[in-house]
């Protein structure tokens, strides 16, 4: 498996868990406002970590950690992530899956095989505009539409998010969204952040007051609808 990057320990990617994080590499979007260009762009140039060097910190670490973050790039890009989350779940860690969902038969696989324990999905904008927040203007929204449905009834905990942009998202996209997600479990609203590794840093962020203004459009469709990241 190609893993780009391996963070120890973390409070903040696994809610309600001491975690660590695994980086993979590549991406089958190209999201603008994505914070993680190498991953995506450049897999290939940053330094790899084995599956053994991950392997053997979380062995030691099985004590302090209750779960593992499996994030990226895309990791259902990964032939091999079956046969890593295996190895993890042998550990007798929890396996959360950050994903894109544009491979539903993975995602249903992996659940299907017991590995996933959370699913957090990146809802990239509303139906309509979903190709042009991806990056992607060949999306198959079908894709999309499918892995909501499948996490929507496949009773693990899960959550969705959105990384909010002006020059991409608006009032209606929200209100798409909501209707399209009612009822959902929880969903969250990140508000843009600058970095030096943005795929393109031509855009800027919402102000606190008007993502909130967001949320209120939600709350009817989503009642835990939170914001996430906004000081």
């Amino acid at each position: 498996m190609q893993i780009c990057g391996f963070n120890k320990t973390t409070l903040l990617d696994y809610p309600g868990h001491v975690a660590a994080t695994v980086f993979t590499g590549c991406c089958n979007f190209r999201c603008p406002f994505c914070q993680n260009g190498d991953l995506v762009l450049h897999p290939g140039r940053l330094s790899q970590i084995t599956e053994d060097e991950v392997l053997r910190v979380l062995e030691k670490r099985k004590g302090i950690l209750t779960g593992v973050c499996i994030t990226g790039g895309e990791p259902t890009l990964q032939p091999d992530l079956p046969a890593f989350l295996k190895k993890v779940k042998d550990l007798g860690l929890l396996v959360k899956l950050d994903t894109n969902g544009y491979l539903p038969k993975v995602i249903e696989s992996l659940f299907s095989e017991g590995l996933l324990d959370y699913i957090a999905m990146d809802i990239k904008s509303s139906p309509e505009h979903y190709a042009a927040a991806a990056g992607f203007p060949g999306l198959q929204i079908n894709r999309i539409f499918q892995s909501v449905s499948f996490i929507l009834s496949c009773g693990l905990p899960y959550e969705f998010r959105t990384t909010v942009v002006r020059e991409l998202h608006h009032a209606e996209d929200f209100r798409s969204i909501g209707r399209w997600l009612q009822g959902a479990q929880s969903y969250f609203l990140q508000s843009y952040q600058e970095s030096d590794g943005v795929i393109s840093p031509i855009f800027s962020a919402y102000t606190k007051e008007e993502l909130e203004g967001f949320q209120n459009l939600l709350l009817p469709f989503i009642p835990n609808t939170c914001l996430r990241g906004v000081d």
